[in-house]
């Protein structure tokens, strides 16, 4: 498998929608199956216009890991109902995830806390929902490495059954 990274913020990590739209376009038109989308707009402006594009990759059979923006408020696409939607939780295990029944965000992973690579070989500590999207974003990797003929719908059924906190019915 092949690891692609898109860049659409420039070196001051701010950047415009027009980019941010680009980039996912050039993704699902190469033919990535997994897209993580450390990054979402809170700009009304784009609402229409990401839904759009978002809903055109599910239906194409496209995985979008969207994280939600850290401050409050609507982001997007993170949003959507087409996108499997991440924030940050405290975690040590890589491999954990929660699952949200309520919106608008739907999974957490590790994001708290990471040590990062940072510019000139450094590493920082950081955290937020941008750190924890990677970490569902490989795992959505793995499972269609195993499973590829598997929708987006079912991908984020198969995360929620294995999420720390999916309910078991009694026997």
């Amino acid at each position: 498998a092949e690891i692609y990274r898109v860049r659409v913020l420039g070196s001051n990590l701010k950047g415009k929608g027009v980019l941010f739209h680009a980039g996912i376009r050039w993704a699902i038109d190469s033919g990535m199956q997994v897209l993580n989308l450390s990054l979402s707009s809170s700009s009304s402006q784009w609402f229409s216009a990401l839904h759009e594009i978002v809903d055109e990759a599910y239906f194409a059979r496209r995985v979008l890991v969207c994280a939600a923006n850290n401050m409050p408020g609507p982001t997007y696409p993170s949003q959507f109902a087409s996108v499997v939607s991440v924030a940050a939780r405290a975690s040590d295990d890589p491999w954990a995830i929660a699952y949200n029944p309520h919106p608008p965000v739907e999974f957490g992973a590790r994001g708290l806390d990471i040590d990062v690579a940072w510019s000139a070989g450094t590493s920082i500590v950081a955290g937020g929902n941008s750190f924890a999207t990677p970490h569902v974003a490989g795992l959505v990797t793995l499972l269609l490495s195993k499973h590829p003929d598997l929708t987006p719908f079912q991908v984020k059924s198969v995360l929620q059954s294995v999420a720390d906190n999916a309910r078991t019915e009694p026997s």
